[in-house]
C-alpha cells in the first residue's frame, strides 16, 4: 500500500483526484473479493453435493459434511467440541 502524500503539496483538485483512484481501486478489489466468495461458494457446494452421491445420502455423512463446511467456512480454528477434550 502507498504511502500517504505529502497533504501540503496537493491542491484541491489533486486531493479530490487521489480520493477517486482510491475509491475506484476499492470497489474493484471489493468486486473480485464477490466474485472468489461466489466461486467458493459454488466449490464447496459441488464438493458437498460429490460427496452425498458417493455415499448414497447417509444421514450420519449429511451431519458430517455440514460440520466440515461450517470448519471450512469460519474464519478462525475450529472449535473443540466437549468430546474433544
Amino acid at each position: 500500500m502507498d504511502v500517504l502524500p505529502d497533504f501540503a503539496t496537493l491542491d484541491d483538485d489533486a486531493l479530490r483526484s487521489l480520493i477517486d483512484e482510491h475509491v475506484r481501486e476499492e470497489e474493484e478489489i471489493s468486486y473480485r473479493r464477490r466474485l472468489l466468495h461466489g466461486r467458493i461458494d459454488i466449490l464447496r457446494a459441488e464438493l458437498v453435493d460429490r460427496i452425498k452421491r458417493r455415499h448414497g445420502g447417509d444421514e450420519t455423512l449429511a451431519v458430517d459434511i455440514d460440520r466440515l463446511t461450517e470448519i471450512l467456512a469460519h474464519k478462525g480454528p475450529p472449535e473443540l467440541s466437549d468430546e474433544a477434550t
